[in-house]
């Protein structure tokens, strides 16, 4: 690793600092549950715009279309032009359907 630094003091490094964000992630055949990094200080939709053809998933479980867990994996690359939708799992709310107790 490379540290580079200008006449100011700042530092550079080739390595990229992200934070993690749990989240569940649809494709056209699987869903995906795991972490997904992001840029400090960036939204989901912000890393989503950078255009990486690939995401990087850790911590992933992949679940086929009926919900059965296929495999569990600590790094999982997911193409970008197979994503349908990603829901941040802090943001899921339950939905009360109205059923009788």
């Amino acid at each position: 690793m490379s540290i580079r630094f200008d006449d100011k003091g700042k530092f550079f490094t080739d390595v990229v600092s992200k934070d993690t964000i749990p989240v569940i992630i649809q494709t056209v055949n699987h869903q995906i549950k795991g972490m997904l990094h992001v840029r400090p200080n960036e939204r989901l939709t912000d890393e989503l715009n950078h255009g990486e053809l690939f995401f990087a998933v850790t911590e992933a479980s992949i679940y086929d279309l009926t919900g059965e867990l296929i495999f569990n994996c600590d790094y999982f690359a997911v193409n970008r032009d197979q994503i349908i939708w990603i829901l941040p799992e802090n943001q899921m709310v339950s939905v009360d359907t109205g059923g009788e107790a």
